[in-house]
């Protein structure tokens, strides 16, 4: 199954600028404004909100004030959660987003009624310096067993590719840059440009510099016959592939986004879109230029098996 009707979203409890993450996501902008943990607290609120009006699970579990970890809000990166019971925890390039991976979060979605079957801590790696951050860094295609992965500090490719022989997914590999001032540098998450649904695929093509590889996506794309819906890089930067599909648990489908990813997309790309599924968007900016992350980074998908 490509969407999970259930979700987990860590509240914001000291949420803020984290100079560690900093060092290679250039989304990031310091605000020095005093209430930036007051106004992300009401931006995750509203979110949740707009999630369980439309019948979608949510799962909401505090953060800790120590250990400080300034970026819990975007748990999809520490851990994943597989339908067949397993779940994965993963390697991180921040030192202070490490302490993220706590066990009282995978007791909380246990007692959601969740099974948990084996527990696959694969974090060692972070100690050699490699890292794979999860679903900001994987983007899976569940039903064709695909996982996308664009190479960076936060995604090794010799651990990317280990993970999918691992848990059985064909790995696509590939590079993606950004404008960076004068540099094209890479992108830290390949969830900043990508979003694979069920029957399509939001996508910067044009950040994937080489023809080759850029090719060899579009082919990939192509045999799972869903519909590509392109976006420019200048919509990439402003969150328009940091995008999620999620279901409520009627089976009805949503794309979710932030309120400047659904305002950078043209009239075309929305009724695109909504052909295929309503969009659920909100306002998410504090934690957005903070954070540099978004929408589809708050949501970690909970596939485990009932109890």
């Amino acid at each position: 199954m490509q969407t999970a009707s259930t979700v987990l979203m860590v509240e914001p409890i000291a949420f803020g600028y984290n100079s560690q993450t900093a060092e290679n996501n250039y989304f990031q902008v310091e605000q020095k404004e005093a209430d930036i943990q007051e106004k992300a607290l009401q931006e995750f609120n509203n979110f949740v909100g707009k999630l369980r009006d439309k019948g979608i699970k949510v799962i909401t579990v505090k953060d800790t004030l120590e250990p400080h970890s300034p970026d819990s809000i975007f748990p999809n990166n520490w851990v994943s959660f597989h339908e067949n019971g397993r779940v994965a925890l993963y390697p991180m390039f921040a030192p202070n987003r490490r302490v993220e991976r706590r066990a009282d979060i995978l007791d909380t979605v246990r007692n959601e009624g969740f099974k948990i079957s084996e527990i696959n801590d694969l974090s060692a790696p972070e100690n050699e310096d490699k890292f794979l951050e999860g679903t900001g860094s994987m983007i899976f295609d569940h039903d064709h067993k695909i996982a996308y992965g664009s190479v960076s500090l936060r995604l090794d490719e010799e651990l990317f590719r280990d993970f999918c022989d691992e848990f059985g997914y064909t790995p696509v590999v590939f590079h993606s840059f950004q404008n960076v001032g004068n540099q094209r540098l890479p992108i830290y998450h390949t969830n900043v440009m990508m979003c694979v649904a069920e029957q399509f695929v939001v996508i910067c093509l044009d950040c994937i510099d080489d023809e080759l590889e850029r090719e060899k996506v579009q082919e990939v794309i192509k045999s799972t016959e869903k519909e590509v819906i392109e976006i420019s890089e200048d919509q990439m930067h402003q969150f328009a592939g940091n995008m999620l599909q999620v279901q409520n648990e009627e089976g009805t489908q949503f794309l979710v986004m932030s309120e400047t990813a659904y305002k950078s997309l043209t009239k075309e790309q929305i009724e695109k879109i909504e052909s295929y599924c309503e969009i659920i968007y909100a306002d998410l900016n504090t934690i957005e230029v903070n954070g540099g992350g978004s929408a589809r980074c708050m949501l970690a998908e909970v596939f485990l098996p009932k109890n």
